[in-house]
């Protein structure tokens, strides 16, 4: 455990089950060091057990079945640089077991359905990102993983996400406009009539107007770039690649899109791209290019979501260090 910090900077990763939040945990394990990063799951907020839960005929996701005064009351103290007793709750038997000491961190994420649903714990959170998954590519790979690994049926699969899709359009949807930044995956455009959803368009949505956040743009801020990067500098097999960038207005905040359709080749040609992306916070050139290629078994890392999971991570640091008033190494290094 590091010394006690002296000032603990929040993350909130918010977002359905199945939607990338484990692989953008790494990354951000990977920027920051495992040592100097928290990880709550705020499934341990559960109030109900899974059977109180199918006796009052609530989902997980409804705020009835979570405890939100003690999850503000602990998120909270661990900011202000205390420990606390947190409560686990059990996937693997549904029940809720003995409470675990915590301490604070340097960084603490807090993840999962809620990080944004509470007033009181959103008001704490120095940085938020919503990873948000269109329904028909939610779909096709929650019935990819749970038949494969998990032995269910297609029935099932559909039985499951529908289930749970009036309370996910109440509570667990509607957070994303409370994110600094959501990184939306969705069908892809390239390809007419696609089913299988293995080539993805993938959104980065940066709100505009947050103080120490600069979105991330691509040739000219402010613009309206529609570009295919494809050709000489970067090998696009079928059906290519289109980035487009541009503000806009997004659940009524005003924001800078950037999005990528298609999918990377070659990751090392992705230094390409970098060079004509401003404000990543990168702290050298090539360093986006070489934590994607860090790690290339990652799912996503050769799409957009690999991609802006890097840059918003980045961009997480750069909150961080500012924050905490940490000399980036570049500068360090020259002094």
């Amino acid at each position: 455990m590091t010394s006690q910090p002296d000032r603990v900077v929040l993350i909130g990763v918010a977002g359905d089950s199945g939607c990338g939040k484990s692989t953008f945990l790494r990354r951000l394990a990977d920027l920051f060091g495992e040592e100097l990063m928290t990880v709550i799951c705020l499934d341990d907020y559960h109030s109900l057990d899974r059977k109180q839960r199918k006796v009052a005929g609530v989902t997980a996701l409804n705020p009835q079945a979570n405890n939100f005064d003690l999850m503000y009351e602990q998120i909270k103290a661990l900011k202000e640089g205390n420990v606390i007793d947190k409560p686990i709750y059990n996937h693997e038997t549904g029940m809720i077991d003995p409470p675990e000491k915590v301490h604070p961190n340097r960084i603490v994420v807090i993840e999962g359905l809620h990080p944004m649903y509470d007033e009181r714990v959103r008001s704490l959170l120095d940085f938020s990102v919503y990873l948000d998954i269109d329904d028909e590519v939610k779909i096709a790979w929650k019935i990819q993983r749970d038949m494969a690994e998990r032995g269910h049926t297609y029935e099932d699969v559909l039985a499951s996400i529908n289930a749970r899709r009036p309370d996910f359009m109440a509570y667990i949807d509607p957070q994303k406009q409370h994110a600094d930044v959501v990184i939306q995956i969705l069908p892809t455009k390239l390809i007419k009539d696609d089913k299988e959803r293995k080539v993805l368009r993938v959104r980065l949505i940066q709100k505009d107007g947050i103080e120490g956040f600069e979105p991330v743009y691509l040739f000219d801020e402010g613009s309206t770039i529609d570009w295919i990067p494809c050709g000489r500098k970067l090998t696009c097999s079928w059906p290519g690649i289109r980035m487009f960038y541009g503000p806009d207005t997004y659940m009524g905040n005003s924001v800078s899109m950037l999005e990528v359709d298609g999918q990377f080749d070659k990751l090392e040609e992705l230094i390409y791209i970098e060079s004509h992306l401003s404000n990543t916070s990168t702290k050298y050139y090539g360093e986006m290019t070489e934590l994607l290629l860090k790690h290339r078994e990652y799912p996503g890392s050769n799409n957009g979501s690999g991609l802006f999971q890097v840059l918003v991570g980045l961009k997480m640091r750069a909150t961080y260090e500012k924050l905490v008033g940490a000399v980036p190494a570049v500068a360090a290094a020259s002094n």
